[in-house]
Formats: C-alpha cells, structure tokens, sequence
C-alpha cells in the first residue's frame, strides 16, 4: 500500500472510530497544501461530556491499532478530557468538549485547508 493509500486507510478508520462513538460535528481539514504545517491532515470532532470524549479518543486507538497495527506517536489531553490531542504525525485528531471547541475556534485557525465535513 502507498504512502497516500495508507494515509487515507489511517483517516477512514479514525472517522469510522469516532462515529462508533457518537462523536458530532466532525470535520476533515487537509493541510497538505499549506506550507510549514504540522501535519497533514487534522481531524476535529466534539463531545458532550469528558466522558465521551475520553471515549472517543479510546475508541480512536483502539480501532487503528486493532484494525491497522498503528499507534499512536504521542496522546496530550486525557488528564481531564476537556480536549484530548492523538497524534500519528501525519493525522492529528482533535477532541473536544463542544464548549471548549467553540472558545478556541480552531476550524478559524485553518482556514486556508480544504475542509470535508462528514455528516452524521
């Protein structure tokens, strides 16, 4: 499988993931275009409770390792789950307590991706 193949296998099985998990408003944000960032894609999605958002994240790891054999580079946020960051490095996904998504507004930060919206 190629890198792009691999990459798009990575982003299908983290939506499928959150999904399974009723995570809402999510979003896909392809930075590959777009000079000197972090990664290549994020991907954002909200929570209603810190529950559901350590459960999303959970949900995340658990299907890309069981399902693709991949783990995660670095996971920043599960002290108390307000947000919770799972980085492949090439795929980032935010999670977010819908509150907490709306005060940073990070969809703003990323204006210039190309977004695709999954709908629910």
């Amino acid at each position: 499988m190629n890198k792009t193949a691999e990459k798009q296998a990575l982003i299908d099985k983290i939506v499928e993931a959150i999904q399974d998990v009723k995570g809402e408003d999510i979003m896909i944000f392809d930075l590959s275009k777009i000079e000197n960032s972090v990664a290549e894609t994020f991907i954002i999605c909200s929570g209603n409770s810190n529950t559901q958002v350590s459960a999303l994240a959970g949900s995340v790891e658990k299907k890309v390792r069981n399902d693709l054999k991949d783990r995660p580079w670095h996971v920043e946020g599960t002290e108390n789950s307000m947000w919770v960051l799972v980085d492949y490095v090439t795929v980032v996904v935010h999670i977010f307590q819908k509150e907490v998504r709306e005060y940073y507004d990070i969809e703003e930060l990323w204006g210039d991706a190309e977004i695709t919206k999954i709908e629910n």
